[in-house]
């Protein structure tokens, strides 16, 4: 009887184990299908883009942003083989990139070369920008406001009067009720030394912040800035990134003791813009500026390591907050050869200048429009072909069709 009731536990013992392994196999097949789920995928790593080039899409001979231009209907304007027509102050930019997916637009447009700084992914990697979202500071003396300014207000300045900020060291009151200019007088010194220009850029740096405007674009007054040009190149950003554009007058970084971060004892590289050829720098990274550029700080920044205003800036940017300059070959000052540009791209810049005095054949080749006698920096033939409707710009003769 034991024998019996001991051989009945071993064979329950054993079902029970054939059961329950049997109800484990079971069990997931008699679960409903997991539900998929999509898991997030990694970022693309983009190339940085190379010093010299643009990060902005660009087309195939100029390095600039690809765009339809309306083409001139008249023989005057045949100096260029496109002309840009009637393109006012309010103009909405709004670039779009079929030839690029979404998911990367993003960060092609913030990829600098070598350092931090870069573009955000999504909506937020361009602006639609309007010309009163920019804060054009233009940077003048008092002995040029008549060769010199008096341009300006007559051409690219009359079509951005409100976003147009002059800073000079003297009052004018004379030039800015006769034009309407916005001349702001910064009291500092009328010399062309280190200090009198860091003096200045001090006083557009503190205007700029006080403006809530998105964009601080600094030129000089032998500038002619192709406004339509400039919407294009800074929508292809975001104004709350870190974004500085311009272009170096030198073809390698410049090199500084460093005073700020330390004793003077170690050197520091970094990239430039050049103020000649004007420059651009966001709200965002603007901001990211004020303990060294803000209330005087750039003065007394510019003094510890002894280096003019475009130097200066590009030194806060680069080797304090780490952020790399975004090269372009939009931007020109008269320190090159402008004699190369090639007609048919003169438009699609977005600064241009003119030799000085010792060398004043150095101007863009447009042949057509005024004469050289009339027009020496040939900035009053671009304003016509850009805006062939101001009212001093010669009557043009429509084509003849055959």
């Amino acid at each position: 009887m034991h024998i019996a009731s001991v051989s009945v536990s071993k064979f329950c013992f054993l079902f029970s184990l054939v059961f329950c392994g049997l109800l484990l196999l079971l069990i997931p097949a008699l679960q409903p299908p997991a539900r998929q789920v999509d898991l997030p995928q990694p970022r693309p790593w983009v190339r940085p883009a190379q010093a010299g080039r643009a990060s902005t899409h660009t087309s195939h001979h100029t390095g600039v942003p690809a765009v339809s231009r309306h083409v001139g209907d008249t023989d005057w304007a045949t100096g260029l083989s496109r002309s840009s027509a009637g393109q006012g102050a309010s103009i909405k930019t709004e670039m779009i990139r079929n030839d690029i997916p979404n998911s990367k637009r993003g960060s092609e447009r913030g990829a600098l070369h070598g350092g931090k700084g870069g573009g955000l992914s999504g909506s937020r990697s361009r602006d639609q920008l309007e010309l009163k979202d920019i804060f054009i500071a233009v940077k003048t003396t008092r002995k040029y406001h008549k060769y010199r300014l008096e341009l300006l207000i007559q051409t690219w300045a009359s079509r951005a009067k409100e976003q147009t900020y002059i800073f000079s060291d003297g009052e004018d009151k004379e030039l800015q009720m006769r034009t309407g200019a916005n001349i702001i007088n910064t009291n500092c010194s009328a010399a062309h030394t280190r200090q009198a220009l860091c003096c200045k850029m001090s006083v557009e740096y503190d205007k700029f912040i006080e403006s809530q405007k998105k964009w601080f674009c600094h030129v000089d007054d032998d500038n002619y800035v192709i406004l339509p040009s400039l919407l294009r190149l800074l929508s292809s950003y975001h104004h709350s990134q870190d974004v500085y554009l311009g272009r170096p007058s030198l073809d390698h970084p410049i090199e500084a003791a460093e005073r700020v971060k330390s004793d003077g004892s170690v050197s520091v590289k970094f990239w430039f813009a050049t103020g000649g050829a004007g420059f651009c720098i966001s709200r965002g990274l603007a901001l990211k500026m004020s303990p060294w550029a803000s209330l005087g700080n750039f003065i007394s920044t510019a003094e510890k390591i002894r280096l003019p205003d475009d130097c200066t800036i590009g030194y806060i940017i680069e080797a304090l907050l780490e952020v790399s300059l975004t090269h372009t070959h939009l931007f020109h000052s008269h320190l090159e050869n402008l004699q190369k540009l090639p007609t048919d791209t003169v438009l699609e810049q977005v600064t241009l200048s003119y030799g000085g005095f010792e060398n004043r054949r150095n101007v863009v080749n447009i042949v057509r429009g005024f004469s050289m006698a009339e027009d020496p920096t040939r900035f009053k033939t671009i304003h016509c072909l850009l805006y062939p409707d101001t009212d001093w710009c010669p009557k043009l003769k429509p084509r003849h069709k055959n």
